[in-house]
C-alpha cells in the first residue's frame, strides 16, 4: 500500500514547539498499530503556513503526486491540519478520493456514515467560528493598546 502523510503547523510558535513532530509521531504510531511500515510512507509537510490558504508548498507536492495515482491512502492528524475552512476540506478530500486515495483523520475517524459527515461539518463550522472570535479578540487588543498611544498616526482603520 503506498501511503502519504500530510502535516502542518501554521505559526513559528508551532514550528518551534515541534508541532509538526507530534503530528509525525501520531501518524507513525498510526502506522506501526495498522503494521503499514514507516520507511514507505512519503511526508509532505507544510511548516508555517496557515490552513486558511489553499496555496502550500507541500499540499501542492502531495495534490501533484495524487493526480499521477501515486497513493492509495493518504493520512491526516486532523481535518483542521488539511484545512481551516469546512468548505477547503470537503474540497481537499473530494479532490483527493477523485485520484483514489482514501483520506483518513487519525485523531477523528470518519467514514461515508451521514452521522459522522454531518459531525466533521459541525466540528469544521465550530473551528472556523472559533477562529474568527480570536482573529476579533486580537484586532480588538490591538485598537485597545493603540488607543492607549496618544500617537496620532496610530489609526484603527489601518490595523
Amino acid at each position: 500500500m503506498n501511503i502519504a502523510v500530510y502535516v502542518r503547523v501554521s505559526s513559528h510558535r508551532q514550528v518551534q514547539t515541534q508541532t509538526i513532530e507530534q503530528q509525525l509521531e501520531r501518524l507513525q504510531t498510526h502506522c506501526q498499530c495498522e503494521n503499514w511500515f514507516w520507511e514507505d510512507v512519503q511526508i509532505f509537510r507544510d511548516d508555517g503556513y496557515s490552513g486558511a490558504s489553499l496555496k502550500r508548498p507541500g499540499l501542492d507536492r502531495l495534490r501533484d503526486q495524487v493526480v499521477r495515482a501515486t497513493f492509495d491512502r493518504v493520512l491526516i492528524t486532523a481535518p483542521d491540519r488539511l484545512a481551516h475552512k469546512y468548505v477547503h476540506q470537503v474540497l481537499l478530500v473530494e479532490e483527493l478520493e477523485r485520484g483514489g486515495c482514501q483520506v483518513e483523520f487519525v485523531e477523528h475517524p470518519m467514514s461515508q456514515d451521514p452521522h459522522d459527515q454531518l459531525l466533521l461539518q459541525i466540528r469544521g463550522a465550530v473551528a472556523e467560528y472559533e477562529r474568527t472570535l480570536i482573529a476579533e479578540r486580537m484586532r480588538r487588543g490591538c485598537l485597545q493598546k493603540c488607543a492607549g498611544r496618544d500617537d496620532a498616526s496610530l489609526e484603527p482603520s489601518s490595523l
